[in-house]
Order: C-alpha cells, then structure tokens, then sequence
C-alpha cells in the first residue's frame, strides 16, 4: 500500500500550520472563500506560506470564483495547487491546469456520483466529500468510503468528508486513497485546530497504513 499522503485544510494561523506539519502532514488547506468560517485574507496567508518548509505542499481553497482571481492570488501567495470546490466546469479546470495542478472537489451523495467523475478526466486529482446541501466543504458529514475506492479508476483520489482521528484508520484501510483531507475534524472551532486531535489524527493514520502493508500469516 502506497504512502497515503495527509492534508490538514483550513488553515488560518502560523501556530496551526506549524503544529500541522511537525506532526506530519505532508499538504496544508488556506481557504480563500469570503463566506467560510475559515477564510483567510491571501496576504496573511502569505506570511504563513513563506515560513514553511519548501517541501510542504500549499493548496488553495475557492468556491465558485473566476479564473483571473484564483490565479491572482495563487502567484500571490505562493500556491502549489487549486482546489475547486464549486460548479466548475470541466473546461475551467483544463485551462487552470496549464497554470497550477487541479483538485476537483466533488460532494458525494450517491454512489451514482461515481459514473459523472469522469468528465473532469482533466483534473490532476478528485476531492471526494460528504454531501451537504448549503455547505461546501468542511461540514463534517461522511460518505460510503467504498465510493472513494470504486472512483480510484479515475485517478487519483483525496478523500474528505467527516474525517477524524477516530475514523481516519477505517476510512484509510477502506479507500485506500491518495491522500486524506481533514478540516473539522481536528478542530477546536471552525478555524482553529486542536494540537492533541492533530497528533491522534497523525498517528492514527501512519498506523493503518502500517498495519495495511503487514504480510498475512498463512493459516
């Protein structure tokens, strides 16, 4: 089993974004949507994003917003990718990918999702997340994990959606995704994240993964 890559997502301060990394995870969420409890004004972001390590990887978060802008503010602040969590076409994410990796958030609410993902064939990777009628993202609902497993074909798959330290070990051994996507479920409130929850969380998944790549013992 492939090295399951950790995102910690809405983040809004330096303590987080430190405390996220020197726990262990690989990518980092900076919401630039105005009307998320975890926004984040791009110039403070800024300041976040160049105290970092240059392994980390940066991703911005938009919902709905225009091309012009995204990429204005991704060379602004120092973004590695976009990740795309409104009604983006698939048009829209093969012109932002000449500029900057793509991840196409995709709320699941049936397994029938699966049969629509691949119009966005162009995307570098699909955001799998729970469904939630007035909400995008970080709304802590889950999905059938076996969903994420079955969408594998179509590339490479973050999964999302209601992850927490108590469930990520499940959900990782279940999909089997590229990376795991946590918001709110290592939160102290909507924007600030809890130390303790972090490092469970950590742990939790370097676990499964472990336990996922032992040898069976014959009967």
């Amino acid at each position: 089993m492939a090295k399951v890559k950790v995102k910690i997502c809405g983040i809004t301060n330096w303590v987080d974004a430190r405390r996220a990394v020197a726990e262990g995870a690989e990518l980092l969420g900076f919401n630039f949507y105005a009307r998320s409890p975890r926004y984040v004004d791009p110039a403070k972001a800024k300041r976040i994003v160049r105290r970092l390590p240059k392994e980390t990887l940066v991703v911005g978060v938009f919902v709905n917003e225009s091309e012009h802008k995204m990429l204005e503010i991704a060379r602004a602040v120092g973004l590695d990718a976009l990740q795309l969590h409104g009604d983006e076409t698939p048009a829209m994410v093969a012109r932002l990918k000449r500029s900057f990796p793509v991840i196409k958030a995709i709320r699941v609410k049936t397994a029938s999702v699966v049969g629509q993902m691949g119009k966005f064939k162009q995307a570098t990777a699909l955001l799998l997340d729970g469904f939630d009628a007035r909400r995008r993202g970080g709304t802590g609902n889950t999905f059938d994990w076996e969903v994420a497993r079955r969408a594998k074909k179509h590339g490479r798959i973050f999964l999302a959606g209601g992850l927490t330290p108590e469930n990520v070990g499940v959900a990782i051994r279940t999909a089997r995704p590229y990376a795991v996507d946590i918001c709110s479920g290592v939160e102290a409130r909507p924007g600030k994240k809890d130390p303790a929850r972090m490092k469970h969380l950590m742990r939790a998944a370097r676990d499964a993964q472990r336990n996922a790549q032992k040898p069976k013992r014959s009967a």
